[in-house]
Order: structure tokens, then C-alpha cells, then sequence
């Protein structure tokens, strides 16, 4: 059983017993019976949203930690050295066959993929990179901002 499942057969216990003192005890009874059983609804409910609560502060508090990077963050200097690495060695055959094919329209048309290809790197191993998030920053750096 889940933790749900649970809370909700104790629940159903209490549903039960509130139904059986009831017919024990008669009608005259009946309002202080369900006044006690929805303030043991009410403090399960309690309970349920204090835990969520806790849960998603705490997650909040995880992302402002982690500087608002994702949990798998991949900006680390081997992988960024790495896919330099692999960007030049593939943009000597791509240039070649650019400006082969299509002389400098094509070899423009390979580096600006090259360009672009690194930019979409750099934006998703660094958010913000490129003017989204502008947090932190000091009065020296608004000179440049216009």
C-alpha cells in the first residue's frame, strides 16, 4: 500500500466508526459525530498541504542553491573543451565542402552552422548567456547596457 492507499483506509475506518457509534448512539448524537469526523478530515487535509508546502519551499530553496541551473547541470570545463574540440575537426571538412561547392556563399553558410551550433551550446550550459538573465550584476557592468 502507498501512502495514499493508506490515509485513505484509515479514513474509511474512521467513516466506519463514526457510522456504527452513530447508529449505537441515535440521531441526538449525530452532529457531534460528523463535527468529529470532518475535523479529522480537516486535519488530514492540513497535514496533505503542510507536506506540500514543505516539499515544493524546499525545491525553491534547491533551484535558488543551485544558482537556477537544472538538477544534470553540464557546463562543466571537459565537456565544454570537448565539444570545442569536435566543433573545429568538424568545421575543417565543412568549410571544405562549403567553399568547394559553393565557394565563399558555402563557407559562409558552414560557419554560420558552426556559429550556431556553439551559440545553442553555450545558451543551454550557461541560461542567461545571452541577455536573460541580467541578475547580479554590478553598476560597472550597466555602462554597456543601452
Amino acid at each position: 500500500m502507498t501512502g495514499i492507499d493508506s490515509h485513505d483506509a484509515e479514513l474509511k475506518k474512521e467513516l466506519n466508526a463514526t457510522l456504527q457509534a452513530r447508529r449505537e448512539l441515535g440521531d441526538e448524537y449525530e452532529s457531534a459525530l460528523v463535527d468529529s469526523f470532518l475535523e479529522k478530515v480537516d486535519q488530514r487535509i492540513d497535514g496533505a498541504v503542510e507536506r506540500r508546502v514543505r516539499r515544493q519551499m524546499a525545491e525553491q530553496q534547491m533551484v535558488v542553491a543551485r544558482g537556477s541551473r537544472g538538477p544534470k547541470s553540464t557546463d562543466s570545463w571537459g565537456e565544454r573543451f570537448g565539444f570545442g574540440i569536435v566543433s573545429m575537426v568538424l568545421a575543417i571538412p565543412l568549410s571544405a565542402i562549403g567553399g568547394g561547392i559553393a565557394h565563399l556563399p558555402g563557407l559562409l553558410v558552414a560557419w554560420a552552422g558552426i556559429v550556431g551550433v556553439n551559440a545553442v551550446q553555450a545558451a543551454r550550459t550557461n541560461p542567461g548567456l545571452f541577455g536573460g538573465g541580467r541578475r547580479g550584476r554590478s553598476s560597472q557592468d550597466s555602462e554597456w547596457e543601452d
